[in-house]
């Protein structure tokens, strides 16, 4: 197995990454690449860390055009492409030499794009318990980012990014693309006029999470540094097996199936629960603070857990059925559930309206043929743009130095209610928050489970 990455860097921005910011070293940082793009057209320049099939599956050996590369490349230069996996890096690199007639920096190690003081933005698509480390330390290194959901594995992670994004002023979008979806706006716009009265309540229809035979340790492909794949997260043995199963074919703890381990990931709660938890908390006006209780009625996983961990290394070991309430100090709750379809129910004392990717239904929306909104409540809603897609909006953002969006301070509230049901699923238990301290109460071992410790070799680097 190959060493650790090692834990120090030495970058241009080394002066400026430490906590203990003064306001001139603000000001200084700040006059960087936050002054506007490097590159002399005006394009900015972009890395891509992670090429799986988010970024894009043609980089996984796949025919399709799913990803969110295709639409980012239009509005930005590739210059450099970033992977564990050197077949996966490989495919990058020559999708990028296509797209630009020029051959990208090809690298392991991603902070060697952090110290290339050419690169403006970097573009995450790793495995989740990548996301924190990675956008902060770009954010320190004076790079914007564009960070795939969910943006962190824990409330911690998502407490420092929020931190770290105010200090610095970079610009961070989270891949929540439903924010700049038509339905899903419209929604909110219809919420805000009234039309619904009062909400009180916004059920979460998410989907449930695959179950797995046992699979058996193997060795890891030859392409695949296993070690630095696994960066902050625990060691352990590469497992898979081979089969008719989903986007990979197979059963692993890696590729795509990494989203089914609560090592790597929060199983579906943050996988779909990351959009549409983010969408339930913005309908209900909570971006600012969160549940004061989380409730899992009903919760089944595939293996057994104890103490809030699970016992079978084996097998998938994220929830696979669950009913979740998370309350707030007001009564208005968030259902998560793994049944009922997929989408957003939203309930209030006038009206319900149902949203999903395709879907916008209810009697507030009927009647918007005779009384429709006001002509800027959609833009109102969109932080007073003209409604876009997402990459764009976070280019635009960019350039004027405003809040995206999907900012990283209002996705760090609704994901945290999704951190929240998870480990009230893996205790068992009901738990009460404090949204304004952001700690669990009267319950040590949940609050333990807040945060995790990372791999040594690979703790986020703040200085």
């Amino acid at each position: 197995m190959t060493q650790p990455v090692p834990s120090r860097i030495s970058r241009r921005h080394a002066l400026h990454s430490t906590l203990a910011w003064t306001g001139a070293a603000v000001l200084q940082h700040s006059a960087g690449n936050a002054a506007g793009f490097t590159s002399p057209n005006e394009r900015p320049t972009i890395a891509a860390i992670g090429t799986g099939s988010r970024w894009y599956q043609r980089a996984t050996g796949r025919d399709s055009d799913y990803g969110s590369a295709p639409r980012m490349r239009q509005l930005a230069d590739y210059v450099a492409v970033c992977d564990a996996d050197s077949y996966r890096r490989d495919l990058a690199t020559g999708i990028v030499r296509d797209w630009t007639d020029k051959v990208p920096a090809n690298v392991a190690d991603y902070r060697r794009i952090l110290d290339d003081q050419s690169i403006d933005l970097v573009h995450i698509s790793t495995p989740d318990h990548w996301h924190a480390k990675i956008a902060i330390e770009a954010m320190l290194a004076g790079k914007d980012v564009y960070c795939e959901k969910p943006m962190t594995l824990t409330i911690e992670e998502g407490q420092l990014m929020s931190r770290i994004c105010r200090e610095t002023g970079r610009v961070c979008q989270v891949g929540t693309q439903q924010r700049s979806d038509r339905a899903f706006i419209t929604a909110i716009a219809l919420i805000q006029a009234g039309r619904l009265g009062k909400v009180h309540k916004a059920t979460c229809s998410i989907g449930g999470a695959p179950t797995s035979p046992e699979i058996p340790v193997a060795a890891a492909p030859a392409t695949l540094d296993w070690n630095l794949w696994l960066g902050p997260a625990p060691e352990t043995e590469f497992r898979y097996l081979a089969g008719d199963n989903g986007e990979t074919q197979s059963w692993s703890r890696c590729h795509y199936e990494f989203r089914w381990w609560y090592e790597y990931s929060g199983g579906k709660l943050t996988d779909w629960g990351a959009h549409h938890c983010d969408i339930a908390t913005w309908g209900l006006g909570k971006t600012e603070t969160g549940p004061v209780s989380i409730d899992p009625e009903m919760v089944k996983h595939p293996v057994e857990f104890r103490d809030g961990h699970p016992t079978d290394p084996t097998r998938y070991n994220t929830a696979t059925e669950f009913l979740i309430r998370a309350k707030f100090a007001d009564e208005t709750e968030i259902e998560i559930r793994h049944d009922q379809g997929n989408g957003i129910l939203f309930e209030g004392s006038a009206g319900r309206i149902f949203v999903n990717r395709g879907r916008l239904t209810g009697t507030p929306v009927d009647e918007l043929k005779n009384n429709p909104l006001p002509d800027d409540a959609l833009r109102t809603v969109y932080k007073d743009r003209e409604l876009t897609d997402h990459f764009l909006n976070f280019i635009t953002a960019c350039q004027d130095r405003k809040d995206p969006i999907s900012d990283v301070h209002s996705h760090h509230r609704a994901l945290s209610t999704c951190h929240l049901a998870g480990i009230a699923a893996r205790l068992g238990r009901k738990i009460s928050w404090n949204p304004d301290e952001e700690k669990i109460e009267g319950d040590a071992q949940a609050q333990a489970l807040v945060g995790r410790e990372p791999r040594k070799g690979f703790e986020i680097q703040l200085g």
